[in-house]
């Protein structure tokens, strides 16, 4: 019988991390002391627990590719998916400990982003939960004058970020955790794009009580946090989309693309503006997920209603506030 889809009004955030402490850490002492070949022959009895054992997460993927192809996902093409999100977190280890030499790194439109960086007033790369962040690391290694600041909350993975920073303990000092919120984030913020930093978050994901603009993303309206435009658009700096998009083996494909020279958000139409902007966003990543589909990383009901559309003011007055000072 054909597993029916429901959606649901479960929030990514109640979601509970997958693996745990136990088994993040036994992959890493696999990986590190047996080597990548023979940890990714685990990734695959790992595939086959998760499609099994992590319903709504299997449910979810199936709707994705429903979407994306006009029919639900096969169990093959959901176990593909988990596998390579499996696979892309297992790279992570390896990029951390060991660099990137081991892995083959296409890039594409890094000259644009160097013009961006060069003019020193900082810039946003942005990206989703598509593929692999952490091929950004080549692009660092590359611009050792230009600091990398990820923008992201540690307590939702904290045995996998825990990993990470036991693997590359300068990795601590380049977070800004949102975990910490209100002004502690609008000040670390604004003195990266002093420094001309690259400030790189992820733009699908709201928490609640975000304030959230829907539009269309694979054929149905979907909701998209407004804050990663707010905070560009105070801050003044241009915003790229980055993605690092997995094409199987140990082979990436680094995407750079311009979305906004300077976001305008004018008082007027300000509601306006930003679906603009984040149709843009949601425009090229539905490009390259149907040029790659098996890097979606988002397991729950991502075209679930948002929850609010209540206005985000701590982040813009904080913000307002620290570039007055």
């Amino acid at each position: 019988m054909e597993e029916q889809y429901q959606g649901t009004s479960e929030h990514w955030l109640d979601r509970p991390e997958a693996g745990g402490w136990f088994a993040i850490w036994l992959i890493r002492f696999i990986g590190l002391h047996f080597g990548r070949t023979f940890a990714r022959s685990i990734l695959y009895p790992i595939t086959l627990y998760f499609y099994f054992r992590r319903g709504p997460e299997r449910r979810a993927s199936r709707e994705y590719f429903r979407r994306l192809t006009g029919k639900p996902g096969s169990a093959w093409q959901v176990m593909r998916l988990i596998h390579a999100f499996a696979s892309t977190i297992l790279d992570r280890l390896f990029l951390l400990a060991r660099g990137i030499g081991t892995f083959r790194v296409s890039t594409r439109g890094v000259e644009e982003l160097h013009c961006h960086v060069d003019r020193g007033n900082g810039v946003m790369l942005l990206g989703a939960h598509v593929g692999s962040f952490e091929v950004l690391r080549v692009l660092a290694a590359g611009r050792p004058d230009c600091k990398l600041k990820l923008v992201m909350d540690k307590s939702k993975t904290p045995a996998l970020t825990k990993l990470l920073e036991a693997l590359a303990p300068e990795l601590s000092d380049s977070i800004i955790d949102t975990a910490r919120g209100g002004m502690d984030i609008v000040l670390a913020l604004s003195e990266a794009a002093r420094e001309g930093a690259m400030i790189t978050l992820l733009g699908d994901r709201g928490r609640p009580h975000e304030s959230m603009r829907e539009v269309p993303f694979l054929g149905t309206d979907a909701a998209f946090p407004a804050a990663p435009w707010q905070i560009a658009a105070l801050l003044r700096v241009p915003v790229v989309l980055c993605l690092g998009m997995y094409r199987g083996g140990n082979r990436y494909d680094l995407v750079f693309e311009t979305l906004a020279e300077q976001v305008e958000l004018p008082r007027t139409d300000r509601n306006a503006a930003l679906d603009a902007y984040i149709r843009r966003y949601a425009e090229r990543l539905e490009h390259h997920l149907r040029e790659a589909p098996c890097n979606w990383f988002n397991f729950y009901d991502f075209w679930q209603p948002p929850t609010t559309h209540a206005a985000h003011p701590a982040i813009q007055s904080n913000l307002q506030q620290a570039h007055s000072s």
